[in-house]
């Protein structure tokens, strides 16, 4: 969202670049109060507070705890997207459009604090019920360039990425809704035609871990995260843009807690600990986009096809996926406690509430940019939670590819955006 600043207004005069590391970065003005919170939207909170209750109760009785424990995972993950707004498609736009590298360096902490967690998880091979916690890696070749581009340019139209896409949907944005079914076509489209794209071009995949071990591995991913702030800083000092929006939010810390939004430090901190704990609890990293292709190859069977006989669902792994029950499947369990834990934090929030009259031009974004994600999410081997911070986190050489050619794909998605309507950051407005 972008706003011009009041007319007749005089610019506030950009404050001085700090030398601190951690000082704020300087924008082209102050960064607006946030507005008060709404009352609680007693009705939505009812709905998905039982949801979540009865479905905790289910999971647990009819899979067992570790599927319990994972969906409350979930359900902790969706409350901290929500209260934080941590997002990844606004943070690339962000950087690219107008110079403002907030977002990327909120990124960076939450990279770092995964990286240093799974590096003691895996280094120690500390699991629960019985995991063992490997690190995620995929193979560097076309696969992972075409579909990290991909990817980017589809959460640019589509307005959200993986993880945003979830907890936008249990917030109640109605638009979003339309980009989760494109990307769950789009991620069964491409599990039905694994045959056309399994044989790109890759080299094996590459984790530092293998050659200078856990500590030499922790240690290169944080000072390559050091110089991402850097650099981030340098850039933002140089084109002095727009502050971030402000979102509601209570004064009283308690309250805020609670109800208001959060710091995105603070969020990134307790996403890299959640994430951290799906990695203790499964023995896999964190990861959405594997169940959108098993919702829809489910859905397919259930309208007659035969998924069992796709070659993707012949995988090693794949198969017992596709076999087994959805609410026993850790990814799925993970994904729907989202939706329903920002629901959840949503209607406490006031916040809840489905949005109407949704432009043409936007649906067919929408639409189209899920298509795009999942088709992109399965080319690169995972999105921007199940290869972008996982594999970093891992010390895998190719998250570090993923982000840098999403970075590449957000840039030609910005050039996109103007022709579905949609706007992006300009230098000129009052926030970003």
């Amino acid at each position: 969202m972008t706003t011009a600043p009041p007319a007749g207004s005089i610019p506030a005069a950009p404050p001085r670049a700090s030398t601190s590391l951690f000082a704020p970065s300087p924008t082209s003005s102050a960064r607006p109060e946030a507005p008060p919170l709404p009352p609680v939207r007693r009705t939505p909170l009812v709905v998905s507070g039982l949801l979540a209750a009865a479905l905790t109760a289910y999971v647990w009785s009819a899979h067992g705890a570790k599927p319990g424990v994972l969906l409350l995972l979930g359900l902790g993950l969706g409350v901290a997207l929500f209260h934080s707004r941590f997002g990844f498609t606004s943070a690339w736009r962000q950087l690219v459009a107008v110079g403002n590298g907030t977002g990327m360096r909120a990124h960076a902490l939450l990279l770092g604090t995964t990286a240093t967690l799974f590096a003691l998880l895996i280094g120690t091979e500390t699991g629960l019920f019985g995991a063992e916690p490997a690190p995620s890696a995929g193979p560097v070749g076309v696969g992972l360039f075409a579909g990290s581009a991909l990817f980017a340019i589809g959460m640019q139209l589509g307005g959200a990425c993986a993880s945003g896409t979830l907890f936008a949907v249990g917030s109640g944005q109605t638009s979003i809704v339309l980009t989760l079914g494109g990307f769950i076509a789009g991620a069964t489209l491409a599990a039905w035609q694994f045959d056309l794209w399994k044989d790109l071009p890759a080299w094996e995949p590459v984790v530092l871990s293998d050659h200078i071990g856990w500590f030499g591995s922790w240690a290169v991913t944080i000072a390559a995260l050091v110089l991402v702030v850097l650099v981030t800083r340098r850039v933002q000092a140089r084109r002095n843009p727009p502050p971030l929006g402000a979102v509601p939010s209570a004064r009283g810390a308690a309250v805020r807690a609670l109800r208001g939004s959060w710091p995105l430090a603070a969020g990134a901190l307790l996403l890299a600990l959640l994430g951290a704990g799906v990695l203790l609890v499964s023995g896999g990293a964190w990861g959405v986009t594997s169940a959108f292709s098993l919702w829809g190859s489910e859905l397919v069977g259930v309208l007659g096809g035969h998924p069992e006989n796709w070659t993707w669902w012949q995988r090693p792994g794949n198969a017992e996926m596709l076999a087994g029950p959805v609410l026993a499947d850790k990814t799925s369990l993970t994904d729907i406690g989202i939706m329903i834990g920002a629901a959840v934090a949503a209607a406490l929030g006031g916040t809840w509430a489905l949005h109407r009259g949704i432009a043409w031009r936007t649906a067919v974004a929408a639409v189209l940019g899920g298509v795009l994600m999942g088709i992109g999410a399965r080319l690169a081997g995972g999105c921007n939670i199940g290869a972008y911070l996982a594999g970093i986190a891992s010390g895998s050489l190719s998250g570090w590819l993923w982000g840098a050619f999403a970075l590449a794909g957000t840039w030609v998605g910005l050039k996109l955006r103007p022709l579905f309507g949609l706007g992006n950051p300009k230098p000129g407005d009052g926030v970003c």
